[in-house]
């Protein structure tokens, strides 16, 4: 018999070892390991078929994303056996895997009565206790970053030893972290290589969730990156021996790196129910769990900072998050992740003494040293290949930043040096770091307050 799709796309990926050994999603045998209903998977069936037309047994199989051997071929002969589905023809494969099949009138009125209820018609869901489970084996606690691969994930950044020894500790705890401190010194870039760092490993997510007869959709190729390669180990993920696959509702995914800022409202916390698809999409939160959430530019968000901060409470005091649905029944997710507030503004003015004994790290960015600033500067000018001149460096420290009595800002090189760029086109000269130039560059770029 000619191997359907789903099994063909497993063969051909190319074997890794499993990216953990605390989860590997076991092979579906039978409709029970789906801990779906065989009528719930029916009416899944009838809306794929109902949006998609004819189908061969194979294809709905990949559809659906369940095998077709002793799966799909029971869903589709009871389908036939109730005459919702009949068969249109064959391809040129041989078995009951490569006949065509069309939806009757009889399972057109079945489909729309399922669509009904929701228009859900996608890979099958997996259920909500089979994904708690899998969630808290992958999770971030056990991780063990050293200094020394902090230091190639933040070499592009010049920062003390201070830092260093702050961040690596802050990541190792896989909780919470409040980066704080005067805008332009690297928090935001802080934050996005350790998400860089944590995206080196890998996990499994469902494509979505079964939550009491819901649908929860939690795959997001916006906010997830795909790894396309079949995991085999001798448990039972592409067991060599019998020839079985992993569950292919599981998608195999770096962890996640999901960064929210201003535009983070209450209601995104929580599961959105579209009144049209009657399916939900997962919040925030839950899409990245089993890697880090950057709440950036926290305090500046259309909500209150003290109700985004009461929103956050439970979560980080008992490692649960409770959501819920429309129809007001709270259910209860792991909060699984490393979460990174990042914020301008005092934290005097965001957050009470309660809440900050709640994150694990507080961690302060301040500007930078003179001798630091100076280094940025030379690494900023040599990317763009300015030639680095320290006598003038020191002019214009003097005269734009002490005699102005300014701060020194770690993202105030690049935007000078981009500044002396433009200048020098404009002008037909060589980019340097002249004093004519370096006045023109920082003219254009302060803003006096």
């Amino acid at each position: 018999m000619i191997a359907s799709r789903y099994e063909e796309a497993n063969r051909n990926q190319v074997r890794t070892k499993p990216p953990s050994e605390k989860f590997s999603p076991s092979p579906i045998t039978q409709i029970s390991d789906t801990g779906l209903s065989k009528l719930w998977l029916q009416d899944l069936a009838l809306k794929i078929l109902y949006f998609q037309g004819y189908l061969t047994g194979y294809e709905l199989s990949e559809s659906i994303s369940l095998p077709y051997t002793s799966v799909v071929d029971n869903i589709v002969d009871s389908l036939k056996k109730e005459k919702f589905l009949e068969v249109k023809g064959s391809s040129m494969g041989l078995g009951e895997g490569s006949y065509q099949y069309g939806i009757t009138e009889a399972g057109i009125k079945r489909a729309r009565e399922a669509l009904e209820r929701s228009q859900y018609a996608g890979p099958a869901p997996v259920p909500l206790e089979e994904y708690n489970k899998a969630i808290r084996r992958q999770s971030l606690g056990k991780l063990n970053v050293s200094k020394s691969l902090l230091g190639k994930y933040l070499s592009h950044l010049i920062l003390s030893d201070e830092i260093y020894n702050r961040v690596g500790p802050a990541i190792n705890s896989g909780t919470s972290i409040f980066i704080y401190g005067p805008p332009g010194n690297g928090k935001t870039s802080i934050a996005r290589a350790v998400g860089d760092m944590i995206m080196r490993e890998s996990i499994f997510i469902p494509y979505s969730l079964y939550i009491e007869g819901h649908v929860v959709k939690l795959y997001d190729s916006v906010n997830h990156q795909r790894i396309e390669t079949e995991e085999v180990n001798e448990s039972g993920t592409g067991n060599l021996k019998t020839g079985l696959r992993r569950d292919l509702r599981w998608v195999h995914i770096k962890r996640p790196f999901i960064v929210v800022g201003g535009e983070l409202t209450l209601t995104d916390l929580d599961l959105v129910f579209n009144d049209t698809t009657k399916f939900y999409e997962a919040p925030f939160q839950l899409k990245a769990a089993g890697g880090l959430l950057l709440v950036d530019d926290f305090g500046r968000q259309m909500v209150r900072p003290t109700d985004l901060l009461n929103r956050w409470i439970v979560p980080l005091e008992n490692q649960i998050d409770y959501l819920t649905l429309h129809t007001g029944r709270k259910v209860e997710v792991p909060f699984n992740e490393l979460i990174v507030f990042s914020t301008n503004l005092p934290p005097k003015d965001l957050v009470d003494e309660a809440f900050l004994r709640r994150l694990r790290h507080k961690i302060k960015i301040g500007d930078p040293s003179f001798e630091d600033y100076r280094a940025i500067f030379k690494n900023a000018a040599k990317k763009r290949n300015i030639p680095f001149n320290d006598e003038n460096l020191a002019y214009l420290i003097k005269k734009w930043y002490l005699k102005k009595e300014r701060n020194l800002r770690g993202s105030h090189p690049k935007e000078i040096c981009d500044h002396i760029i433009d200048i020098s086109k404009f002008l037909n000269c060589k980019p340097e770091m002249t004093r004519d130039l370096l006045d023109r560059a920082a003219n254009a770029f302060f803003v006096e307050l």
